[in-house]
């Protein structure tokens, strides 16, 4: 097989191996939806604790992001500021444990199939959410599109079988909290990327600083 053969070989298996690591997540995260509900639902094992299953979920993640780094040094650690973990990193993982807490709790009240409806009003509270700190242009055809999801999750609500107040209020909670993460994390990738930037200008006028003065000499 020629070198275009080769390199179509090659690109064939990337896309196979994306495709392989998106349906692994999507299965196991399909899994951890379905055992938070059997944990957490009264008609099942009955564990009405949310907060508990958040606590063992947020632990799992530290000992593990401890262990790839610290230990078997699978990732570079990165450092940080003081002032920059507490106004990046706590605000980031507070929401994310917020986020994690109230969609759990939603699990005692609402079906999954509902939950995941509900759910679908992520790209309008994100949107909104950048709207509201300036992160997004307002955009007359995007608000639309928002409003025909926010419309056909109405529906679906109120067609809804098993439908719960509170527990609508939970999961409309943790996807606000959710929603602001992302937007606070895309803030914090812009600034980076700025920084980035600025840092590159910088060292290219020094090199263009330099290369003056070595032609000034020479000219001298």
């Amino acid at each position: 097989m020629g070198k275009g053969g080769s390199l179509s070989d090659s690109v064939l298996k990337k896309i196979l191996l994306s495709y392989t690591y998106v349906a692994i997540w999507i299965f196991l995260s399909f899994t951890v939806i379905v055992y938070n509900k059997y944990i957490l639902d009264k008609k099942m094992y009955n564990w009405p604790f949310p907060i508990s299953l958040t606590m063992i979920h947020m632990s799992f993640c530290a000992t593990l992001a401890f262990l790839l780094i610290k230990v078997f040094k699978f990732v570079e650690p990165v450092t940080m500021s003081r002032d920059l973990y507490f106004s990046s990193v706590v605000p980031i993982g507070a929401l994310y444990s917020l986020s994690l807490w109230l969609s759990n709790s939603a699990y005692i009240y609402l079906s999954v199939s509902f939950i995941q409806m509900l759910k679908a009003l992520m790209p309008v509270a994100v949107y909104s959410i950048g709207v509201m700190f300036k992160r997004e242009s307002f955009k007359t055809d995007t608000m639309v599109n928002m409003l025909s999801i926010s419309l056909g999750v109405g529906i679906a609500a109120y067609g809804e079988a098993r439908f719960d107040t509170w527990g609508v209020i939970l999961q409309l909670g943790a996807v606000a909290f959710e929603a602001t993460r992302l937007a606070m994390k895309a803030k914090e990738a812009q600034k980076k990327a700025q920084q980035a930037d600025e840092e590159a200008g910088r060292l290219l006028e020094e090199r263009e600083g330099e290369g003056t003065g070595k032609r000034n000499e020479s000219q001298t």
